[in-house]
Parts: structure tokens; sequence; C-alpha cells
């Protein structure tokens, strides 16, 4: 085994691939997957190009690219999809639920353990997070006919967890109340 790994060290086989390695270490544009397109040449060969800062044409350019933010929503007595305005500011109750950035209630369902623990997460809550967290329970205790509810507070973060899937009973509640 030692005799045949001298062999191929003295022989024109070994001096070729280390010859083709450097190459391919050198030249890295041929490891790439871009095999098939031509190699970078200079700069005198490429046309010249003007690059202009603000043309009259880029109005066009600028309707076909995303809004940077979202914009306000227009005024209407009723949406159709159901969806109303926030309206509350949270200063008579001394908590306030804020939307998310696509003007939406921040209640999520959260499924864990392949689908058999589901937690209903309030969210973006500013202010006395213990008193709405009252308010809540008692509102997804009705609607479960009197049975106990057990949640989780965060404070630092602002966020409730209830036990159980009461995503619809609580976004419908803070809509009313005008979170």
């Amino acid at each position: 085994m030692a005799t045949s790994g001298k062999l191929m060290l003295n022989s024109g086989l070994y001096q070729k691939l280390s010859q083709l390695t450097r190459q391919l270490h050198m030249q890295p544009a041929l490891l790439s997957s871009f095999r098939s397109s031509r190699e970078v040449q200079d700069l005198d060969k490429y046309p010249n190009v003007e690059v202009v800062a603000n043309p009259p044409e880029w109005r066009f350019v600028e309707r076909l690219l995303p809004a940077e933010t979202v914009p306000q929503p227009v005024e209407k007595q009723k949406y159709p999809s159901g969806w109303r305005p926030q309206k509350e500011n949270g200063s008579e109750i001394g908590y306030f639920v804020a939307r998310t950035k696509n003007h939406m209630v921040p209640v999520y369902l959260h499924t864990r353990f392949r689908g058999q623990r589901r937690i209903t997460v309030v969210r973006r809550v500013q202010g006395d997070i213990w008193s709405l967290e009252k308010d809540l329970r008692a509102v997804v205790e009705q609607s479960r006919n009197g049975k106990l509810c057990a949640t989780r507070i965060n404070e630092l973060s602002g966020q409730i967890h209830f036990h159980g899937d009461h995503v619809d009973v609580l976004r419908d509640y803070l809509k009313e109340k005008g979170f």
C-alpha cells in the first residue's frame, strides 16, 4: 500500500491532478453552478450605461413597487368583511390593546402537541393587564356556560394566554369594546 502511494506521487497523474486542483482554487468561477454562463470580461467590452437619479419614467415603476407602510383604511359606515376600525384609546378603561400594522386585532391561536393543546394568545396589551385579563376571562367563562378557564399573564411582553380555542369570542369582544 505504501509503495503504491509513492508511485502515485512520482507519476505524472499526480502532478496533473494537483495542477488541476490549483487551477480550480485560483478560479472559483469554475466551481460555481453557472458554468454555462460567459466569463466576466474587461469593462471596455461592455456598453456604457448612464445612471439617472430620478427620470420622469420612474413614476411608472413606483406604482408597481409595494408600499412601505400599510395605508390607513377608508372611513365607511360598515365594511363588507365585518372589520371595524379601532375607536377606543384605553384612557377611560385603564388598558389598551393595540392593533397590528395591518389594522387587525392581535388575537392568535397556538397549537401544541400535534394539535391536542390549543392556547389563545392576546398580544400587544398596554396598561392594566390584570383588569383586562379579568374582563376577558369573564367573557370566556360566559361563553363556556360558567366553566372556569385557565389563564396566564406575561406582563413584560404584554400577552395573555387562555387555555383553549377562544379566538372568535375574544376577537369579537375586543372589537365591540372598540379595540
